[in-house]
């Protein structure tokens, strides 16, 4: 009896942070995936897998502050090993063991695993999707990171967001060459380029506050740090740096000058460099990038309500307890934070040192970006809900439901909805009907509606003793001419069907374009 109390007193739950997916959710992330795969693929990348846990030793050193996030597993049979945090550090590790592959352009959906404080609703969880692009090997300056920019816009078109993001760029060696020349110790350097990236959530006053007071840094370096960090723009900020004789007299600043100058050149050939925001406040807090580094943010990247942003915006602390606020080991969902918006949609840079920490006869500079999936859905699931507009969202891709009606003494025509079936399915034709042997008409329709099945094939006595059926395109408006369907030859069925789902296909747009993201 004992054991039968336990087994009914388990609480049937996910772990926080992680979710279920179905329905219509599943739907909307699956075109995302196509979505994403299909430009990989047009810009020539293979793709492959690794193991969703590493040992402990080969994640250890590679994030920074953020080190504390891993999720670290039990001694396995002497092996200490953790959940992957992210897919660049497996890559690194692979292309270590690999040595023969000397340059590759490789993709990797899969996800990863970060014991991060929830905002489940917004796309901020502790497993999650990444869909992540490298390329790999030793190339002339910025080329392989200009296509990078440029793949990034290519997937954000096709998502439907239409100009609504932008991608943020900074350059390592110059974020160095401004706490050089602003005169951090070499000590420092990384624990402070890690405050200034918490510069799109918090103010500069905070910022300030961490470096000098948590990091131990002196208040002027810090004051001089602000005067440059807060700047963003264009070629325009550029050449204003440029023209910076203490700057440039830096070797780091002056190397990141040249690069980010090369870097606009191949972007505006790429016909992109509009969608690009140059903000010296942007860090990425990882330890292994050493180049050019990018985020992606859209409106919903920040806090979405007004309260929100002027939490942010200010830094004020509330008087009283939020009931949003997470305790303090990070556990609670913050989905209804005002404070907490999706952040960043995509991410990455180049790391060319990260292959050589693993192998020392493998130096393999590298540049990528991670596309975070769940964010993405995140920011999608919520225009589509803002847009009366949008088309139904498909719960599967059936294309025909065949279905059979007929009077007095009809027996369902099941040895005949079961043919026409098999045709369509050995045609390529994606086709659904009914397993009941007598079905209601009324209930056939409700089945094809409810899965927003485009096209029904009718059949009955009458038709098919004439060699013919109905085909009808689902959702017609009253008046249409092909409301009630139109007589179509049972010997040209195939042809027919694939011409009319063929046509419809026409007038949408492939993807999640389909939904009309406004």
């Amino acid at each position: 009896m004992g054991k039968d109390k336990e087994k009914q007193s388990i609480a049937l739950k996910v772990p926080k942070g992680t979710k279920d997916w179905d329905g219509k959710d599943m739907v909307i992330r699956d075109k995302i995936f196509s979505t994403i795969t299909q430009v990989f693929k047009r810009h020539g990348a293979v793709t492959i897998d690794t193991p969703v846990f590493e040992l402990k030793d080969i994640l250890t050193g590679k994030y920074g502050e953020d080190s504390k996030l891993i999720y670290d597993l039990k001694d396995q049979g002497g092996e200490i090993c953790s959940l992957r945090y992210d897919l660049t550090v497996p890559f690194a590790r692979w292309l270590a063991m690999n040595s023969s592959i000397q340059n590759i352009k490789r993709y990797h959906i899969a996800k990863v695993y970060r014991r991060d404080q929830p905002a489940m609703t917004k796309g901020r969880m502790r497993e999650f999707y990444q869909c992540d692009f490298d390329i790999a090997g030793t190339y002339d300056p910025m080329l392989p990171d200009a296509e990078i920019i440029r793949i990034t816009c290519e997937i954000f078109e096709a998502l439907g967001w239409k100009g609504k993001y932008t991608i943020k760029l900074n350059h390592r060696k110059i974020l160095d060459g401004i706490f050089q020349v602003c005169g951090v110790p070499t000590d420092k350097l990384r624990t402070i380029s890690s405050a200034v990236d918490k510069l799109d959530k918090s103010p500069w006053e905070e910022v300030r506050r961490e470096m000098t007071e948590d990091k131990g840094l002196d208040g002027e370096v810090a004051d001089r740090i602000g005067e440059y960090c807060v700047r963003k723009g264009g070629r325009d900020l550029l050449d204003q740096l440029q023209k910076d004789a203490t700057f440039t007299e830096n070797q780091s600043a002056k190397e990141g000058l040249a690069d980010m100058q090369l870097l606009f050149t191949y972007l505006d050939a790429f016909s992109v460099l509009d969608r690009v925001s140059f903000d010296l406040s942007l860090a990425r807090g990882l330890d292994y990038y050493t180049g050019v580094i990018y985020e992606v943010i859209t409106e919903g990247s920040a806090p979405q309500t007004k309260e929100g942003q002027e939490i942010q915006r200010t830094g004020k602390k509330e008087a009283k307890p939020n009931k949003h606020a997470s305790n303090i080991d990070g556990d609670e969902d913050r989905s209804n934070d005002p404070t907490v918006g999706v952040g960043s949609v995509a991410a990455g840079g180049r790391y060319d040192n990260l292959v050589a920490d693993f192998s020392k006869k493998q130096q393999i500079p590298c540049v990528g970006i991670s596309f975070g999936v769940d964010r993405i859905f995140s920011i999608t699931k919520q225009r589509l809900a803002a847009d009366a507009s949008a088309a139904s969202i498909r719960m599967n891709e059936v294309d025909v439901y065949v279905m059979a009606f007929g009077g007095k003494g009809f027996e369902g025509l099941l040895a005949e909805r079961m043919e026409v079936a098999k045709r369509l399915w050995d045609a390529g034709i994606k086709a659904e009907f009914s397993w009941k042997v007598k079905p209601k008409l009324p209930a056939q329709f409700k089945a094809a509606e409810t899965n927003g099945v485009p096209f029904a094939i009718i059949l009955g006595d009458d038709e098919l003793a004439a060699g013919k059926c109905k085909i009808k395109e689902m959702g017609l408006p009253d008046g249409h001419a092909e409301k009630d369907g139109v007589l179509i030859e049972m010997a040209n069925l195939e042809t027919e069907v694939k011409t009319r789902v063929a046509q419809q296909a026409e007038t949408l747009a492939n993807g999640v374009n389909s939904m009309t993201l406004e």
